[in-house]
C-alpha cells in the first residue's frame, strides 16, 4: 500500500515524510467505520478521530447468482474468508473438514474468483462451494458466519444479528477478530492454531450458547440505528467548512495587516 500511496502523492505534488509513521494522518478529521461499540475502551483519542458506523449498504452491488433451490431449510453456516488473500486451500480444506461434522446443518463456502472450488478435492454433502456469493443475502439467513474478520464482513454479520468465528490472516483482521472474542458475539482461532478439530469445538460452543446471538442480535439493533456514511459525509463538511473558514480569517488577517501606503 505504501508503494501505491508514493506515487499519489508524488503525482500530486504532496511532500510527504515517510520516515514518519503518522505523517499521513490528517489533522482535519480521522474517520473509522468501527463503531464505537464495537472498539475497545479506549480512554484517550486525538480530537480529530471519530466514530461514524459501517460504510457499507447493499446499494450499487452487483447482482451474484446462486443456486438458492439447493437451500434445504436448515440452520445455515456462512463462510468466507474474503477476496484479498489468496492460497488458502490448506484453510479450506480444514474448514470443509470441519463443517462435515455437522449433518445437521448446512453450509455455504465462498472462495473467491481467483480460487477454484474444483481444486478443494473431497467436498462434504451438506456444503454448497461458490466463488462469488450474495453475502448480505446469505448472511440474513446465517445462525453463525465463519470469516478471516476482515472489517467489512464482521459488520455485515452483525448487521444480521449473527455470530462469528474468526480466522484472522493479515492487515487488520487480528484486531477484528480480538474485538469479536472482546465482545462476547464470537470467537477466534489463529490460522497456525487452526484444525478441524479445533473449529468443529468452537462452533458447537457458538451453538451451545445463546449468548453470542443476543450479543450479536444487540449490535444488530445499534447497527441498524447507524447510518455510518451520513455521519462521515457530516463530519467531512463539518471539518472543512471550519477549515476553510480558518484560512479565510488568516488570509483577511495578512491582508489587513499589510502597509497599503508603500
Amino acid at each position: 500500500m505504501i508503494p501505491l500511496a508514493r506515487s499519489y502523492a508524488e503525482r500530486n505534488g504532496l511532500e510527504i515524510d515517510w520516515s514518519k509513521p503518522a505523517a499521513t494522518l490528517s489533522k482535519l478529521a480521522v474517520i473509522t467505520q468501527t463503531p464505537k461499540e464495537f472498539d475497545f475502551p479506549i480512554p484517550h483519542l486525538p480530537p480529530q478521530f471519530h466514530y461514524a458506523g459501517p460504510f457499507h449498504d447493499n446499494e450499487g452491488r452487483e447482482p451474484v447468482s446462486f443456486p438458492w433451490e439447493k437451500l434445504t431449510g436448515k440452520p445455515l453456516i456462512y463462510a468466507s474468508l474474503g477476496t484479498i488473500v489468496n492460497g488458502l486451500n490448506k484453510v479450506y480444506g480444514t474448514i470443509l473438514e470441519a463443517v462435515g461434522e455437522f449433518p445437521e446443518m448446512q453450509v455455504v463456502l465462498s472462495v473467491g474468483r481467483h480460487f477454484s472450488p474444483r481444486d478443494l478435492g473431497s467436498i462434504p454433502s451438506n456444503t454448497i462451494v461458490v466463488r462469488i456469493a450474495p453475502q448480505i443475502e446469505l448472511l440474513k439467513r446465517a445462525v453463525l458466519c465463519i470469516t478471516h474478520a476482515g472489517l467489512n464482513t464482521a459488520l455485515e454479520a452483525l448487521a444480521q444479528g449473527v455470530p462469528m468465528v474468526a480466522i484472522p490472516i493479515g492487515y487488520d483482521q487480528p484486531g477484528v477478530a480480538a474485538r469479536i472474542a472482546y465482545h462476547g458475539v464470537g470467537e477466534f482461532v489463529e490460522i497456525g492454531d487452526l484444525t478441524a478439530r479445533h473449529l468443529s469445538k468452537l462452533i458447537i460452543k457458538i451453538k451451545a450458547n445463546p449468548s453470542y446471538r443476543d450479543k450479536a442480535r444487540w449490535f444488530q439493533k445499534v447497527l441498524g440505528e447507524t447510518r455510518g456514511l451520513d455521519i462521515a459525509a457530516d463530519i467531512i463538511e463539518r471539518v472543512f467548512g471550519e477549515h476553510l473558514k480558518d484560512q479565510e480569517a488568516v488570509g483577511a488577517m495578512s491582508f489587513s495587516g499589510r502597509d497599503t501606503n508603500r
